[in-house]
C-alpha cells in the first residue's frame, strides 16, 4: 500500500484542496517505490506541474521532430574490433536544452507515449544502419509498454521490410521488467523474433528481479552487465564477485556478455582476464549522432579515461 497525507487546518484549507494535497502526496509515494507514505509538499506541486508541461512538451517534440539518435558503439574486447552500436534517444528542448533521457523516458511509458517514440527510434535506426558496412550490428530497447500495446514481432518485420535492414544484424535489448508482464506472450514473441533472424539482449542484467530460469526459456544471445556493477569494479570485493560470476555464467550458456559503463584501462583489464565478450562507454567511445565512416576513423579517436 502507497499513502498520500494532507494535514489542515479544515477552517483555512478547502476539502477539494485538502485532498488535492494529499493525492500529490500518494503520487510521490508512488514514485518512491510504492509500499510507504508521503507528507505533502509545496514542492510537490510545482514539480507536478513541471511534470505535466514536460509531457506537454514531449508530445509537441514528436511531431516537430525535435528528438534525434545517439549511437554508442561496442567493441570485442579481444580484437578491439568494432562489432556495432546501440541507439540512444536524445532530446534537445527549445528552452530547456538537452532533457536528459531519464527525466523523458518514465515520463513517455507513463503516458503511452513510448509507443510512437519506440517506433519512430526503431525505424530511424534501422535505416541509418543500412549505410553501416554489413558486419556491424544495431541495438535497439524495447520498452516494457510497447509490449503491452503493440504486436511487437509484426512492428519489427514491418520496419525491417521498409528499410531493408537484414534481421541479423538487429539486436533487440529488452529488461527483466518486461517478462516479469506477461511471461507466456512475451516468450512467444521473442521466440519469433528470434526465428526471424533478430538478437534477443537481456539489458541490466542484475539490477531488477533475476530469475536464472528465464535464461534457459529466453532465445538470449546476450547478457548485459548493467554499469553500476562496473563502476566499483575492481574496488569492491561483492561486485567483482557479481561480475565475475555473471561472465562465467555466459561462457556456460554460450552467450555474449557485455560489459556497459567502461570508462578505464583497469576496468578492461578485468573484464578481458576474466574473459567478457564485448565493452561499451565513455573508454571506447561516446555516444555520438553520427557513425564514423570507416573503423579506422573510429581507431584514431581519442579514448576517454
Amino acid at each position: 500500500a502507497s499513502v498520500g497525507i494532507a494535514i489542515g487546518p479544515l477552517e483555512r484549507e478547502a476539502p477539494d484542496v485538502l485532498l488535492k494535497h494529499a493525492d500529490l502526496a500518494l503520487y510521490r509515494a508512488k514514485e518512491d517505490g510504492r509500499n510507504t507514505f508521503r507528507f505533502f509538499e509545496p514542492a510537490m506541486d510545482a514539480a507536478l506541474q513541471k511534470r505535466r508541461r514536460l509531457e506537454t512538451d514531449l508530445r509537441n517534440a514528436l511531431r516537430k521532430n525535435q528528438l534525434y539518435l545517439d549511437y554508442q558503439p561496442q567493441f570485442d574486447l579481444v580484437t578491439g574490433r568494432l562489432t556495432g552500436y546501440e541507439a540512444l534517444v536524445r532530446w534537445w528542448h527549445p528552452s530547456e536544452g538537452e532533457v536528459s533521457p531519464s527525466k523523458f523516458i518514465p515520463i513517455a511509458e507513463e503516458t503511452g507515449l513510448i509507443v510512437p517514440l519506440g517506433e519512430w527510434i526503431l525505424r530511424t535506426a534501422c535505416a541509418y544502419a543500412t549505410t553501416w558496412p554489413a558486419d556491424t550490428k544495431l541495438a535497439v530497447n524495447l520498452s516494457p509498454a510497447q509490449f503491452k500495446t503493440q504486436n511487437v514481432y509484426e512492428l519489427v518485420r514491418r520496419i525491417l521490410a521498409e528499410t531493408g535492414l537484414e534481421p541479423e544484424r538487429l539486436e533487440l535489448e529488452i529488461t527483466e521488467t518486461i517478462i516479469l508482464q506477461n511471461t507466456e506472450a512475451v516468450l512467444e514473441t521473442l521466440k519469433r523474433l528470434d526465428q526471424l533472424g533478430v538478437s534477443i539482449a537481456m539489458d541490466d542484467f542484475g539490477t531488477g528481479y533475476s530469475s536464472l530460469s528465464y535464461l534457459t526459456r529466453l532465445p538470449v544471445k546476450k547478457i548485459k552487465i548493467d554499469r553500476s556493477f562496473i563502476d566499483t569494479l575492481g574496488t569492491s570485493e561483492q561486485t567483482s564477485a557479481i561480475v565475475s560470476s555473471i561472465v562465467g555464467l555466459g561462457q556456460s550458456l554460450h552467450v555474449t556478455i557485455t560489459a556497459e559503463g567502461v570508462e578505464n584501462e583497469s576496468q578492461a583489464e578485468i573484464l578481458r582476464k576474466w574473459g567478457c565478450n564485448q565493452v561499451q562507454g565513455f573508454y571506447y567511445g561516446r555516444p555520438d549522432p553520427e557513425v564514423p565512416e570507416s573503423e579506422d576513423m573510429i581507431a584514431n579517436q581519442p579514448r576517454v579515461a
